[in-house]
């Protein structure tokens, strides 16, 4: 039983720990790079920026109420869109909270430097293991460090603010936006990143006192108050500092208290300037360290890294793995580029995070019972997302291309060590599964309401012999007396180039069939209209799709051969009438149909198809048969998998005319078992799965369950237009 964390941060320490967090580079860095982005609306980008994270810390605080669990965004993202999410929202976030920690300390050296003549990176490299020391000992240490830190830094950013403000100049917030909303947007996207440890105490979640009051208290609040203060220190720096002098500078806080303030209160804004840095880096171990806990507890990262210490009570070796990685990056990397990457990969998270919020509340998650819940749901949402989605594009090229490589590092990390350990899955998984059935479910019902006149041609040649061509006759008459349809049974015959054709001028044309006395007798037999008839040609497939197509044939009816499907048939091609066809196509292998009990639907991977489930019904119906919907679930399928299949079925069974079994079989072989569950049925109708290459070169799983059941088949393929395309097929396949 894995050891659990003692829950001993209170309001002031959660208000503390956000604070500390977002107030760091953002404020003490970046405001002389927004501003020559934006000129002096760099203002409003703070403001923007800090309105465009209020829905993802609304949807992390109901989350936290819901699981207060260490790991914070990895637990929401991967509870709720899965684990293979989970584990790109984990690494990622866990690399960029790094990234954001070591570039704080590097950062926060300049201002040392501005009173005394230090190295950089030793004296970054000493204060981040300094760090880690302290995040060992204990989360209630690091809670008291960080509330002492944040007292010392908010009273010189109040004096900055109060001693500032009397002296603006109006002039340099002239040409406000002169930048234009291009200029804006970029340097909103830039100063995104400020924010980004507004939910960082979502991580410790497990350590927090009474979480359901104080998680959404100290993560709005803290919002709330740093926006504020953000906005009325960029106001005084802006106002108070020529722009060219701010623009270039590496210690924008210090030029501006220079200008404002006495040499005491540049001082004071050295002091809160390293202070805060700090207390980002500080808040970033403590925080980042718990993502490698969560996911090894969840088996998604080794186990090793759940160890709790037993005297300090803290995980050890995730501490320590993360204090590495800083530490590394200090010492080698060039952070301000990995800064933009970091920033580029929050906005990726915190749009996750909001739609683990949808995924969970439209999932059918038992268990999500949040104590405090996001308002104006899912539109607050739903501009989280949009509005992540509009700043992203204005973080670069190499960010953008940085965050792909950390998110197919990820995914490679989840595939080849994560995927067999877990069997979990999202709520999302459950929300896409549902929406893909309730879509499966209208695309039938449109079926059944759109088939009135159903016509249906049968295509036979000189070698079919009487008794299958009875056969697919009465499968067509079925069919299409059950819609007030009517049939059309052509023979077609082939004969060589060089032969004339003796009873056609124009192999296209309807003229070239001749009605024979049978169709009267047809018509009584069958109780169906009946017409038949007989075509030559020079090119047998080209004639049937023509005919059909002429015709406006609703489905086209054929014998299917020893062969597989689409191979060579009429001493055609049959592949050639299957995909030129212009209606859908019915391959049937009749085996000794004499009487119609039941008839079996079973799936290619995914829903059913619409049209066999039609098929089946008026097949059915007409002979007071009854439909067995069979389908087939992994050993290892969820229960919530299990439940919305068990709805699907249901809502498909009540579109049917004729009495429907429901029959979910679980098997590690589906072909196998659907073979041995025909083995009852007196008509099987299955698809085509398959494309032309895979089939040529690996075979088609339907046409080996054709091939080996004993009773009368029908292979259904809607036409070219009828059925989805190739990104609906996959989602349905995935989820499903």
């Amino acid at each position: 039983m894995a050891k659990e964390l003692e829950r001993d941060l209170g309001l002031f320490a959660v208000i503390a720990i956000s604070i500390g967090a977002m107030i760091g580079s953002g404020i003490f860095i970046l405001p002389g790079l927004a501003l020559k982005t934006a000129g002096p609306a760099v203002i409003f980008a703070y403001l923007l920026a800090g309105v465009l994270v209020l829905p993802a810390a609304l949807s992390k605080a109901e989350m936290a109420t819901a699981m207060p669990e260490a790991g914070g965004t990895y637990i929401y993202i991967e509870r709720g869109m899965g684990p293979l999410l989970g584990t790109i929202a984990g690494v990622g976030t866990w690399f960029s909270l790094s990234f954001k920690g070591a570039l704080a300390l590097v950062g926060g050296v300049p201002y040392l430097l501005y009173l005394f003549d230090l190295p950089v990176k030793p004296v970054a490299l000493a204060l981040a293991a300094v760090l880690v020391g302290v995040n060992l000992v204990g989360a209630k240490q690091t809670g008291r460090l960080q509330v002492a830190i944040v007292a010392v830094m908010l009273a010189a950013m109040v004096w900055f603010v109060v001693g500032g403000l009397p002296s603006t100049t109006g002039g340099y917030y002239d040409g406000f936006f002169d930048k234009g909303s291009g200029g804006l947007l970029a340097a909103t996207g830039l100063v995104f990143v400020s924010y980004a440890g507004v939910t960082k105490v979502a991580s410790i979640a497990e350590e927090i006192e009474n979480p359901d009051r104080n998680i959404p208290l100290g993560i709005l609040g803290s919002l709330a108050f740093t926006t504020l203060l953000y906005v009325l220190i960029v106001v005084v720096m802006v106002g108070v500092t020529p722009p060219d002098l701010l623009s270039d500078s590496d210690v924008p806080m210090i030029h501006a208290a220079e200008s404002t303030l006495a040499f005491p209160g540049v001082v004071a804004i050295i002091a809160a300037a390293v202070l805060a840095l700090i207390s980002t880096a500080n808040a970033g171990i403590l925080s980042s360290s718990r993502y490698p806990f969560a996911m090894a507890r969840d088996k998604l990262a080794p186990e090793s890294l759940t160890e709790i210490h037993e005297d300090w009570g803290t995980p050890a070796r995730a501490i320590t793995l993360t204090g590495a990685v800083m530490l590394l990056l200090i010492a080698f990397v060039p952070l301000p580029s990995i800064a933009k990457l970091a920033s580029a990969f929050q906005i990726v998270v915190f749009a996750l995070v909001n739609g683990a919020v949808i995924a969970f509340r439209e999932g059918n998650v038992g268990d999500y019972d949040p104590s405090f819940e996001s308002p104006f749901y899912p539109w607050t949402q739903v501009a989280g997302i949009l509005g992540g989605v509009a700043l992203i594009g204005y973080m670069g090229t190499i960010p953008l291309v940085g965050a792909v490589v950390i998110t197919v590092g990820s995914v490679l990390w989840y595939v080849y060590f994560a995927r067999e350990e877990v069997e979990r899955e999202g709520a999302a998984t459950d929300v896409v599964r549902r929406s893909v059935g309730k879509q499966a479910v209208e695309r039938t019902r449109t079926a059944f309401e759109e088939v009135e006149g159903y016509e249906a041609l049968v295509a036979v040649t000189g070698d079919t012999t009487e008794r299958r061509e009875r056969a697919l006759l009465r499968i067509a008459a079925d069919i299409a007396r059950e819609n007030d349809g009517s049939v059309t049974v052509v023979q077609f015959d082939e004969v060589p180039d060089q032969a004339p054709l003796e009873h056609a001028s124009e192999i296209q044309s309807p003229a070239d069939v001749e009605f024979e006395d049978r169709t009267a007798d047809l018509c009584a037999e069958f109780d169906v209209p009946v017409r038949y008839g007989e075509v030559v040609s020079h090119d047998t497939k080209r004639a049937v799709v023509n005919f059909a197509k002429h015709e406006g044939a609703d489905f086209l009816v054929l014998e299917r051969t020893a062969e597989p499907l689409y191979a060579s048939v009429f001493g055609t091609g049959i592949e050639w009438v299957a995909r030129n066809a212009p209606c859908d196509l019915l391959l049937i292998e009749e085996r000794e149909l004499d009487r119609l009990d039941r008839v079996t639907v079973v799936t290619d991977r995914g829903p059913f198809d619409p049209r066999k489930i039609a098929v089946a019904d008026a097949l059915a119906t007409e002979a007071g048969a009854s439909i067995e919907l069979l389908y087939s679930v992994e050993p290892t399928a969820t229960d919530a998998q299990r439940e919305t299949i068990d709805d699907y079925l249901s809502e498909l069974e009540a579109l049917c005319t004729a009495p429907v079994v429901r029959s979910v079989i679980q098997t590690d072989d589906p072909e196998g078992d659907f073979v041995a569950a025909a083995g009852s049925s007196d008509v099987l109708i299955i698809g085509t799965d398959g494309g032309r290459i895979r089939g040529n070169v690996f075979g088609r799983p339907a046409d080996w369950i054709v091939d080996t059941v004993d009773c009368t088949a029908i292979q259904v393929k809607p036409s070219g237009s009828g059925g989805p395309g190739v990104l609906r097929r996959t989602v349905e396949r995935l989820a499903f």
